[in-house]
């Protein structure tokens, strides 16, 4: 399949753009130069090749747990909006039956 100078005109004018004749030329070459390579790629026998989610095989990026101290209660709830005895007081979400 071959991109013909009427098939630029054509999408041109959906798109409504205006191309001078050597645009026109050079669009029907670089297009019929991605078909080609796209044909080219076509021909490669992938039937080997595992389906890959990413181009790179990365494990977990996560940094390791360590224990350490956690916050004392009092600095933890320094700053909260509501706090009931030693608890951050949220609104309810879930409802009775």
């Amino acid at each position: 399949m071959a991109v013909t100078r009427e098939d630029v005109r054509y999408v041109a004018q959906l798109a409504r753009l205006s191309f001078t004749d050597e645009e026109e030329q050079k669009l029907v070459e670089d297009l019929n130069a991605i078909l080609h390579y796209m044909e080219q790629l076509n021909r490669v026998d992938t039937g080997a090749v595992e389906p890959l989610t990413h181009v790179m095989d990365h494990g977990n990026v996560l940094r390791d747990d360590r224990l350490h101290e956690s916050l004392p209660r009092e600095e933890s709830l320094q700053n909260a909006p509501a706090r009931t005895e030693a608890f951050f007081r949220v609104p309810k979400v879930i409802g009775e039956r």
